[in-house]
């Protein structure tokens, strides 16, 4: 299935390929637009991470976290863990109460993004390893495992 989202990738656009792609379709194309792209003249695709669209921020979530909620994927708590990450690294007004993890995070998402402009693909392709180590380390957070030494 195709996905679409706006152009210039930084922190939830970015996680979200990682999602989708990990959870909800392994064969996951994703299309990126121009920031002003009207959502419902997408045809041939699923809309997410653009204003007014489901998969987007609503009711006080990121778009990560509402792909979470859309595919029942909420019982797992590594991965609601990594949620409330990444929204406090996409939502500057609520890293302040984040995990401090999503500060980190937010530091890395845009280091990439400076490094690569708008080669969204190529951002998605380097921070997705990052994704699935953050992951792991939710997922042993969520199991009462150590920080690490």
């Amino acid at each position: 299935m195709r996905w679409v989202t706006r152009r210039n990738a930084n922190v939830d656009r970015v996680a979200c390929p990682w999602l989708i792609r990990r959870f909800v379709d392994p064969g996951a194309e994703f299309v990126f637009v121009d920031r002003d792209t009207d959502p419902a003249s997408i045809r041939d695709g699923i809309p997410y991470d653009m204003a007014g669209v489901e998969l987007g921020h609503v009711d006080g979530r990121c778009s990560f976290e509402s792909i979470i909620l859309k595919h029942g994927l909420a019982g797992d708590s590594a991965l609601m863990l990594l949620g409330r990450i990444v929204h406090g690294a996409d939502i500057p007004a609520d890293l302040p109460s984040s995990p401090a993890e999503a500060h980190g995070l937010r530091a890395i998402a845009y280091g990439f993004a400076a490094l690569h402009g708008e080669d969204d693909q190529e951002k998605i392709r380097l921070e997705s390893p990052m994704y699935d180590a953050l992951y792991a380390w939710c997922a042993r957070q969520a199991d009462g495992g150590a920080q690490g030494d």
